[in-house]
Parts: structure tokens; C-alpha cells; sequence
């Protein structure tokens, strides 16, 4: 089963659908609103928080089913869920736009299977308008179990292809406790990007022009990509992969995608000129 699952990452017939919904996706004009779909306020992807009220309506309307007399309640939730799933699949489209070609093919096959169950539940809600219970539920049942492929897809998505988890997350688990030299101050130009490494860590060094020192995990934690190959200024650094920005003084993500913010390392500079860095709760 995981085998049939990775290869839809491989399916490369997907790519022109895949690149056309980008460009839409991408083009929406979204505005602030985009950092709050993709969940940069909250700390993680907002999608599967907003999945769990279609889903959760439509299996309640499943349990009411089952209760004699209860076809009107089922038809509230069914109707409930429909609604419910336009923000949640709106979510899920501002994120899927910004991942990896694998990550994308994965997640348009995902959402084709919840746009069959959405298309399902409107069906049974219209049957059950105009009084064809059996077949409103016979659409919901389908509904269902088109949903639970999608969330099952959505979950090798997200666990086993990494859409959404925090990139950044292992490395104070990797970083040696103590002070580690990076290099000498005339290494460091003053506000250019340079790549170093702490250990196994590379990470991002940006002298000021004053002198000060800013440190952060190299590898952004949207999608691990190198953030000494973006662009400095204004205090921040933008990840030149998918456009998160980073302010360097803490690592706090100022802008999406990215929902984490970046380790930030504590830099001093001995008196010979030497840079030396360490995470802030080293010892």
C-alpha cells in the first residue's frame, strides 16, 4: 500500500494539470488573507483543522441515517458540510501550490477524490430536498468513503512526503550544546548572505554593517530550502525557494508559506575576531 501511494508522486501525466491550477492558485488575489490560510499565525497548516468540520458534519449526518425520523437533521449536516468544505479546500489549495512537484501530484489526486465527495454530499442534499431519501443516502455513503480515500491520501501526504510538517524542527536535537566557531568576522560581509555549518547543521550568517552578527538554521522551514541563496534586507531574509521571509534578529516568520520560525543561534565574537555561535537554551 505505501508503494501505490508513493507512485502517484510519480505520476508526470499530472504536470500539466498541476502547473495550470498553480498559476490559478498562485494568482488568486488573496492578499493578507493567503498567511492566514496557509496557518502562519497559528503556528501550523490551518487545513486540517478546517477539514475536521465537513468531515465531522457529514459522519454525524451518517449516524443520523441510521436514527428513524432523523432525515431532516441529515440534511442540515449534509448541507452544513458542503459549506464547510469551500474554506477548508481553500486552504489546502494556497498550500499545495507552494510544495514539491511529488508533493503536488500527490495532493491534486487528494483533492480530486474530495471534490468527487463534495460533488456526492450536494447530490444527496438536493435528493433528500426533493424526497428521495434512499438515494441521498446511497450519494452520502459514496460521499463518505470518497472523503475517507482523500484523507487517507492526505495522510501519506502529510506524514510520509512531509507537506506542511516544520522543516526546522530537528535541528536543536542536532546542534552540540556550547559555543561553535563559525568563522572570522572578515568572512562575514557586511550584509551578505554566508553559509556555514554547526556540526551537521549548515546555517545562515549575516553580519551587519554595525557589526552585529545574526545567525539562523540554514534550511527554511517551509521545505528545506537554503536560505543563504536568498535576498537580505530590511532586517529579513526571503527564502528564494517559495517566498517565506525571516527576520534575522529572531528567526520569526513575518511572511508565509512557512508557519514555523527559524532556529535562531546566539553569536558572539572574541576579542581575536573569531565567530562563535550557540542555540539560545545551550549550555
Amino acid at each position: 500500500m505505501p508503494e501505490a501511494l508513493d507512485a502517484l508522486g510519480r505520476i508526470e501525466a499530472l504536470d500539466g494539470v498541476v502547473a495550470a491550477v498553480q498559476r490559478a492558485v498562485r494568482g488568486l488575489p488573496l492578499g493578507p488573507l493567503r498567511d492566514v490560510l496557509h496557518g502562519r499565525q497559528v503556528g501550523h497548516p490551518l487545513h486540517p483543522a478546517l477539514v475536521q468540520l465537513p468531515m465531522g458534519a457529514w459522519m454525524s449526518a451518517s449516524v443520523l441515517d441510521l436514527v428513524p425520523g432523523a432525515s431532516r437533521g441529515a440534511r442540515v449536516l449534509v448541507g452544513a458540510g458542503v459549506v464547510a468544505a469551500a474554506p477548508a479546500a481553500l486552504a489546502g489549495w494556497v498550500d499545495w501550490a507552494e510544495q514539491h512537484e511529488q508533493q503536488m501530484r500527490t495532493g491534486l489526486v487528494h483533492a480530486a477524490s474530495n471534490v468527487l465527495a463534495v460533488g456526492l454530499y450536494a447530490g444527496s442534499w438536493a435528493a433528500r430536498g426533493r424526497g428521495r431519501e434512499g438515494l441521498g443516502k446511497a450519494l452520502a455513503l459514496a460521499g463518505l468513503s470518497a472523503a475517507g480515500a482523500g484523507g487517507f491520501i492526505g495522510g501519506h501526504l502529510a506524514y510520509r512526503q512531509g507537506a506542511g510538517a516544520n522543516k526546522a524542527e530537528p535541528v536543536p536535537h542536532l546542534v552540540e550544546p556550547g559555543w561553535h566557531t563559525v568563522g572570522r568576522m572578515e568572512e562575514f560581509p557586511a550584509g551578505a548572505p554566508v553559509r556555514r555549518a554547526v556540526g551537521e547543521v549548515p546555517v545562515l550568517v549575516v553580519r551587519e554593517a554595525g557589526g552585529e552578527v545574526h545567525v539562523l538554521a540554514d534550511r527554511c522551514s517551509h521545505l528545506s530550502g537554503p536560505l543563504s541563496e536568498g535576498e537580505v534586507a530590511d532586517g529579513c531574509v526571503t527564502c528564494p525557494w517559495h517566498g517565506s521571509v525571516f527576520r534575522l534578529a529572531d528567526g520569526r516568520n513575518v511572511r508565509g508559506p512557512a508557519t514555523a520560525p527559524q532556529p535562531s543561534f546566539e553569536a558572539r565574537v572574541r576579542d581575536d575576531g573569531t565567530v562563535e555561535v550557540r542555540l539560545p537554551d545551550a549550555g
